[in-house]
């Protein structure tokens, strides 16, 4: 695999070179990141959906996050991240399909990863079913819906599980449906102040939306 080289910037912003992406989330390297929340907004009940990311990532294997999301590399702007969607889960969008809310800042450190975004976050206001999705095996094992009320309190930090109903890919790649509930720890650990960003970014956004 060839090695993924990204933009480093300082903490305002500024680029200021370039490196590998192991070595920026070794080190702490300010990068840049595009994500993409799926909503369904209509009177029935106001959806978002999820993915779990794949067993075989490094980073993060298993977890739930937003529905789509990449690295940007050195050579490419923003609106380049949008190839990340029909990658992912096998949707064509355009980039003047999303909404965009913003420039995040976007923390995370454990014992493994010291990872540093400028996260770039749309939204994609669409009608599709769980069926329309068609996974990347290597970046995503499965695809959920949840309230989207429910989810932008539960990112406020307002609860800390959300009933979830989708699919996994089995064995066999067959689409294995299930309902639960999800807890955080089945996260990614995203920083309060992130996850509180979106959370208000969504609520500004749909403000007389949602139902």
């Amino acid at each position: 695999m060839d090695t993924e080289i990204l933009k480093i910037f300082d903490e305002q912003g500024r680029q200021i070179g370039t490196a590998a992406r192991d070595e920026a989330h070794k080190k702490g390297l300010w990068h840049e990141t595009f994500q993409v929340y799926f909503i369904d907004v209509n009177p029935e009940g106001s959806t978002l959906y999820l993915q779990q990311r794949s067993h075989r990532k490094k980073d993060f294997p298993r977890l739930f996050d937003m529905t789509v999301a990449g690295h940007l590399m050195e050579h490419e702007s923003v609106h380049d991240g949008v190839r990340e969607i029909e990658e992912e889960v096998g949707i064509h969008v355009s980039i003047d399909e999303l909404i965009y809310l913003g420039k995040m800042k976007n923390i995370i450190n454990t014992n493994k990863i010291a990872d540093k975004e400028f996260s770039h976050v749309f939204l994609y206001e669409c009608k599709i079913s769980l069926e329309s999705f068609s996974l990347q095996k290597e970046e995503v094992d499965g695809m959920v819906k949840v309230d989207l009320h429910d989810f932008i309190q539960f990112y406020y930090g307002k609860c800390n599980q959300l009933t979830a109903e989708g699919f996994m890919i089995d064995q066999d790649g067959k689409k294995a449906m299930y309902t639960r509930v999800l807890s955080k720890d089945e996260f990614v650990p995203h920083s309060k102040e992130y996850t509180a960003a979106v959370a208000e970014a969504m609520s500004s956004h749909l403000s007389g939306k949602l139902d």
